[in-house]
């Protein structure tokens, strides 16, 4: 196989609808692509750094840091990698080889991949399966004191917004159990921090992570770190042998593009967290319309507190049984009207997102999925 030009041409933005949840919330504004282009070069925010990164002020990646605690209701924060080396950092930090850290049922793989890393047993709260697929906070105190009459548990990890079905948790709920009975919680907001308002103050609990480029408009790959005052000495301590370097992180995280988009964005993006209540209704109607329908139903706890949405949809995989397209016809069909982001051959159920769209846009997508069963059924 030869290749030229390794395929890099990508026009998915500029010529659909892109409805693919992971991307939605990383679509870059103009000041970060403007700071894209600035910053291209690998260690460009390094032309004036003292050795960390989180004091270089030109371009002022400290105000900024500043700014980021303010918006994520943090003591302290950085930025990592992505959201799963904050994940890793905070469970390396807090617990030893052979330690317990309790997780939800919907936890993201990354939250796995970070604690067996680590050497850790992880203990699961079970959602409640199907339809809902919900964690509350009486399973994770139910599986939180049965796991503490038997070992010492040094972190539970809540996720906020989960990538399957895009259920919102009650993190305050969590917290306020997790603080009883005296283990720190680590709330990973992937899918939250940037998209829907998260206060780590106002939620109670000890961490947040964040990505940025899943939810805050930066090219990415980038994540927050943000944590309680008391957290700090040990999740922020220095190298000795490097003083000037924290541990943790290994000295620096991103740099270049990654950081200079995320700082870029956030005004951007601090602005469209207060509008969303206004995803929320698109989101919502969304579900009307496509239940609406027949033979397409939501999964995940109702009503939609989150833009991303899971459909079972076997009016699509019956149509499929008997097109000439077999499980391809749907995303031939959506691709044909400027529409994309559902994988090809998927019939039984997708995922999707309308978040940042204009209402004529998610107009446009109701009346596209319609015309599609009318058309084919």
């Amino acid at each position: 196989m030869e290749c030229d030009d390794y395929g890099l041409t990508r026009k998915l933005e500029r010529d659909n609808l892109n409805l693919n949840p992971l991307q939605r919330g990383g679509v870059l504004p103009a000041a970060a692509r403007k700071a894209l282009y600035e910053f291209g070069d690998g260690y460009s925010v390094c032309d004036y750094c003292d050795g960390r990164l989180d004091k270089v002020t030109r371009p002022a990646v400290n105000c900024f840091l500043d700014d980021l605690a303010e918006f994520t209701g943090s003591d302290a924060v950085r930025t990592v990698h992505g959201a799963r080396e904050g994940k890793f950092a905070v469970m390396h930090a807090l617990c030893d080889r052979g330690d317990t850290v309790v997780v939800d049922g919907n936890a993201h793989y990354t939250t796995h991949l970070a604690a067996e890393r680590n050497g850790l047993e992880i203990v699961e709260v079970p959602s409640s399966g199907h339809p809902t697929y919900e964690v509350t906070p009486e399973a994770y105190r139910e599986v939180l004191e049965e796991t503490l009459d038997r070992v010492e548990v040094k972190l539970a990890v809540l996720t906020h917004v989960d990538g399957n079905y895009g259920n919102l948790t009650d993190a305050r709920g969590v917290a306020d159990v997790c603080r009883k009975l005296g283990v720190p919680l680590l709330l990973n907001c992937a899918y939250s921090m940037g998209r829907l308002p998260v206060n780590l103050r106002e939620l109670g609990v000890d961490f947040v992570v964040g990505s940025g480029h899943k939810s805050m408009a930066a090219s990415g790959p980038i994540g927050v770190l943000g944590m309680r005052s008391e957290w700090e000495d040990l999740v922020l301590r220095r190298s000795g042998r490097h003083e000037k370097k924290e541990l943790e992180l290994l000295g620096c995280t991103s740099r270049g593009a990654p950081l200079a988009t995320l700082m870029a964005s956030l005004p951007y993006v601090r602005e469209r967290v207060s509008r969303w209540d206004e995803e929320l209704k698109k989101t919502r109607y969304l579900v009307s319309e496509l239940e609406d329908i027949g033979g397409i139903e939501q999964l995940g706890v109702r009503p939609k507190e989150h833009d991303l949405v899971r459909f079972e949809t076997p009016v699509f995989h019956e149509i499929a049984a008997s097109h000439p397209r077999k499980g391809f016809f749907l995303y031939e069909e959506l691709k044909k009207r400027g529409i994309v982001g559902i994988r090809r051959g998927q019939t039984k159920w997708f995922k999707c997102s309308i978040y940042g769209m204009t209402e004529e846009q998610v107009q446009y997508v109701v009346d596209s999925f319609r015309d599609i069963v009318e058309e084919n059924r």
